[in-house]
This record gives C-alpha cells, sequence and structure tokens, in this order.
C-alpha cells in the first residue's frame, strides 16, 4: 500500500456511493476539505495520509467493510471496472485526447460501476459555473462520440484548449449555445468552427 494507491481507494469509495470527496467528508462528519485533493500533500511537498479515525468515520458512512475498502485499494471491486480520470485543467492540454474527445494519456483510473458503455471517463470539475449542479471537485462521467440534444449536460473542448462543462443550448452548423447552471455565468455563444468536440454528461456525483 502507497500513498497515491490510498488515495485512489477513497477516491473509489467516494464514486462508488455518488460522492465527491468533498461529499464523502461530509457524510462521515469531517471538515469537507478532509480527502480534496490539496490536502494530500503537505507545503513542503511531503505525501500527506489520511488518518485511521477519518477513514475509519468514511467507510462507517458508507457502509464499507475494511476487506471492501481493501479491495478498493488492490483494484478491486464486485462490480464494474477501473476507467480514466482527469481534471479539467489536465484536460485543456493539447494532445491530451484522440479526436473523438477520449483521453490517450490519463494515468490515474477510478473504479465505477460498469454503465454499459465501452469509451467513458471521468471528469472532475473545476470552476463555479455550473454550481448548485456541479461543485468544484464534483466527478462526472463522459461518454464521447454520443449523440448531444438541446438540454443535454456535456463537456465541451474548444480549438484553443478549454474545457468546460455546460448545458447544451441551441446548436446548429454555424454556432453552439453553451449555457451555466450559475446565473452569475452568462450563456456564451461559439463558432461552431470553435468547437472541437462535445461529450455527452452520463452521470455526476451529487
Amino acid at each position: 500500500m502507497n500513498h497515491a494507491q490510498i488515495w485512489r481507494a477513497i477516491d473509489a469509495l467516494a464514486v462508488r456511493r455518488g460522492l465527491s470527496a468533498s461529499g464523502l467528508a461530509r457524510a462521515a462528519g469531517l471538515d469537507p476539505t478532509t480527502f480534496n485533493k490539496s490536502k494530500r500533500q503537505a507545503p513542503d511537498g511531503k505525501p500527506r495520509w489520511p488518518s485511521t479515525e477519518s477513514l475509519s468515520r468514511a467507510l462507517n458512512a458508507t457502509d464499507t467493510s475494511w476487506d471492501e475498502f481493501a479491495a478498493l485499494l488492490a483494484g478491486r471491486e464486485g462490480a464494474g471496472r477501473a476507467i480514466p480520470i482527469v481534471g479539467m485543467a489536465r484536460a485543456g492540454a493539447d494532445g491530451f485526447f484522440d479526436e473523438n474527445g477520449f483521453p490517450v494519456g490519463a494515468a490515474e483510473t477510478v473504479h465505477f460501476p460498469d454503465l454499459g458503455e465501452d469509451r467513458v471517463y471521468a471528469l472532475e470539475i473545476a470552476g463555479d459555473s455550473m454550481e448548485p449542479m456541479y461543485r468544484a471537485g464534483d466527478i462526472v462521467i463522459v461518454q464521447p462520440g454520443a449523440p448531444v440534444r438541446r438540454g443535454d449536460r456535456v463537456v465541451v473542448r474548444t480549438r484553443s484548449g478549454e474545457v468546460m462543462a455546460k448545458v447544451l443550448g441551441r446548436k446548429n452548423d454555424q454556432s453552439v449555445e453553451l449555457i451555466s447552471i450559475n446565473p452569475a455565468h452568462a450563456p456564451r455563444q461559439l463558432p461552431a468552427t470553435d468547437v472541437e468536440w462535445i461529450a455527452r454528461v452520463l452521470w455526476a456525483s451529487q
């Protein structure tokens, strides 16, 4: 068991219960930032490990045994499979996605119940434009290449490398309208030629 494995197992435990890392902490009665990625390294760069108390409370809150958590540590889960997980900042990097919008450079994975779709991946939300539907740190499961229609929740990447989670508005050959749930963010109208790909959101932690 190493530092990366235990934090991946905590992330998998959260997703297994339909929670973000902060949602898992709240369910366990802990400070919401306890399991956040910012808490996984000390200011001097040294690895920071979760306490046994915080782990025990998270397992109790999710009705998970230590044996089940050990299976997550080992990358095993009763049903489901490992899928790539990426952050939105990494998703903006050139060459990170293939032409269909599937990540080709993701080194990290998260175990997730099988949704019956082969080409899916997990994306960690950043920013506040989709609050309160999605908050920073929430996980969405994305399916590149799936048909999209007005009103769908989508992840969009522009040709300039911007990646965003939005609600799809009007879409035609000339333009694409992207709507934020948060009223502080106005809808965006992009020329269709500026959009590299649009991927449908299949599932999101709440």
